[in-house]
């Protein structure tokens, strides 16, 4: 520390502000420790969707099977000895006489930990940065090479090696992390002793369990400058509440248009702010466009099923829509399990010879489930076994167990980042309105959560022809002829674009798919002002998705203008707009836009 940094940090210490903060500090530590150890004898451990028995398991099974060729372990493990080597003798090169080399392992790109420019500059801090990254390399490279593991095993033991490896990066501890050192020495350890304030209020928000912020939740409230496109909820159930956004066109195309979103997560994402809503931009374009908000479900919707999920959330909706236009068709678009839930809807309609759907939308949605992601990594017996155990006690899987579930697939994004950003250095979450959706969780009704997790993930039914039963209609995807768009994202974890592109295998109708680059939301959220991304499109559908990517046309920008194109032979003549105008048909409003089943919060 120089003389300017402890000055600053005698001048800064105050002996009796210090003695108050650290008994608030000890008197909330008490009270978070309570509620853990309360809430641990009423639901038993573990979190999100894993199982750490069932983990042990797999890395035991790992463990014997590594054992059976040591000489692989033993090359792993020389391999490593002369890199590390190389990376010591480079170091006390550059430290003794100031010669740089290049580095023996390279900082992955998009690598945001090491973005400080001291892992470059400084020689100490570079040497373990490069051991770390080395060390990371080998550990996974040589789980990776273990033979005679079964597929879910090794999958499960990958992920959460993963997991470990990422965990222990120096970027995330306060003495190997030059950025923490530097905060630390200016402020004396103030950031250090605000940052356990930070970890004590999120242990609390969690009663015992640790919710880390990731964005400011006072910079955001919903209906004011989030989800603020203008409508009125016309009709709901227990399940859902129906949105009809006011037209902001002079004439709006006669066919309207239903957007299922998923119910893991809130409708919003489609709607964030004006500059990134989708809604707005689907409203501006002259559609009438109809949101299903679903209910952040509590123990009274235990029993709702994934047929309830049909028969309450798009059926219904479809009948309001008709009651509230006058038009019995729509286009409907799905997003994620919304996309599955309307994939399950049309070979249910078809069945019922129901053609009110003029054509389907599916956003980065799986039908076939067969490779379904890293998601599938807690799809196994014991790991299900565990988890609706845990659900049956209440009745519904907990928002925060979810959310970490996802957060885990991308740990140093979503979690360490915070970690780094909101406990070592002590600062307070920027206000993203992406990260404040993603925190505002939902929970899962008990038994639609499992029949999903058995049904798709675990055994691969909706694909099947006659495989899946829902309200007593068999399912028969390859019947389903109703012209079709589809939507993957090149870098996404959860639903993979090769997974999403097998459903153009798989119905009859005509299809278009469409590859947008970036993830899972981000993907898919591209408003085209923004000028971010690109997207692929390839006219011929062959059946392996990697020819149809060799054969695809690379465009810069959003897919959304693509997509309006392709809809627009299905959108019917123009009315008058005045005559969608929410409330105005025999629905009437029952409330403001974005309603009141969005605002319930859950733990």
């Amino acid at each position: 520390m120089n003389d300017k940094a402890q000055a600053n940090a005698r001048k800064n210490f105050d002996p009796k502000e210090w003695s108050k903060v650290m008994t608030s500090i000890a008197e909330q530590s008490q009270k978070i420790v309570s509620e853990f150890l309360q809430q641990q004898n009423q639901n038993g451990s573990g979190i999100g969707m894993g199982d750490g028995q069932n983990v042990g398991k797999a890395f035991f099974e790992m463990t014997r099977r590594m054992l059976t060729d040591p000489t692989k372990l033993w090359k792993a493990q020389m391999d490593w000895w002369q890199d590390y080597i190389t990376i010591v003798n480079n170091t006390s090169r550059r430290w003794l006489v100031g010669q740089n080399s290049n580095p023996v392992v390279e900082t992955p790109l998009g690598d945001r930990r090491f973005k400080d420019d001291a892992w470059q500059q400084n020689a100490i801090f570079d040497f373990i940065k490069q051991s770390y990254l080395l060390t990371a390399r080998t550990i996974q490279s040589s789980i990776k090479e273990v033979d005679g593991l079964d597929e879910q095993t090794a999958r499960k033991v990958d992920f959460y090696t993963r997991q470990f490896v990422d965990a222990m990066a120096p970027s995330n501890f306060v003495m190997t992390n030059p950025e923490v050192l530097r905060a630390t020495i200016d402020s004396g350890g103030e950031n250090l002793v605000k940052g356990l304030q930070n970890m004590l209020t999120d242990l609390e928000r969690g009663k015992g369990q640790l919710r880390i912020r990731m964005a400011d939740e006072k910079a955001f409230k919903v209906g004011e400058n989030i989800a603020v496109t203008k409508g009125k909820v016309v009709f709901q159930n227990d399940l859902m509440q129906l949105i009809q956004y006011s037209p902001t066109t002079e004439k709006v195309f006669k066919t309207p248009l239903l957007i299922i979103p998923p119910w893991i997560n809130k409708f919003y994402i489609l709607d964030l702010r004006e500059k990134n809503s989708y809604v707005k931009w689907l409203v501006d374009q002259g559609h009438t466009v109809f949101m299903i908000s679903w209910v952040n479900p509590g123990k009274e919707h235990a029993d709702k099923g994934f047929d309830a999920y049909l028969q309450e959330g798009p059926l219904a909706a479809l009948d309001a829509i008709e009651k509230a236009t006058g038009e019995r068709d729509a286009n409907v678009i799905g997003y994620c399990l919304g996309g599955t839930l309307l994939a399950s809807l049309m070979a249910y309609m078809k069945v019922q010879k129901d053609e009110r759907i003029k054509s389907a939308t599916f956003l980065v949605t799986l039908v076939d489930f067969a490779e379904a992601g890293e998601l599938s990594v807690f799809i196994d017996e014991e790991q299900l076994a565990s988890l609706e155990k845990r659900m049956n006690k209440r009745g519904y899987l907990e928002g925060f167990e979810m959310a970490t579930t996802f957060n885990m697939l991308r740990a140093n994004d979503l979690i360490w980042s915070f970690v780094i950003n909101n406990y070592l250095l002590g600062k307070e979450p920027f206000p993203f309105d992406l990260l404040y959706w993603n925190s505002d969780s939902t929970r899962m009704p008990a038994a639609m959560h499992s029949f999903y997790l058995r049904n798709m993930y675990q055994n691969n039914l909706l694909v099947q022809p006659g495989g899946l039963t829902l309200d007593g209609v068999k399912l028969d995807l390859r019947k389903i002829d109703t012209p079709a768009f589809f939507v993957g994202t090149k870098e996404d974890h959860i639903c993979p674009w090769k997974s999403v592109y097998a459903a153009t295998q798989i119905f009859k109708g005509p299809i278009e798919y469409v590859l947008s680059g970036s993830g899972h939301i981000a993907g898919v959220v591209n408003h085209p002002d923004a000028n971010k991304y690109q997207y692929w499109t390839n006219p011929k559908l062959p059946r392996n998705a990697d020819d149809w990517f060799a054969g695809a046309k690379e465009t810069p920008g959003s897919w959304w203008p693509h997509w309006q194109k392709w809809v627009a032979e299905h959108l019917g003549t123009k009315i008058e707009a005045e005559k969608r105008q929410p409330g105005k048909g025999k629905l009437k409003a029952l409330e403001e836009a974005p309603g009141s089943y969005v605002m319930v919060k859950a733990l």
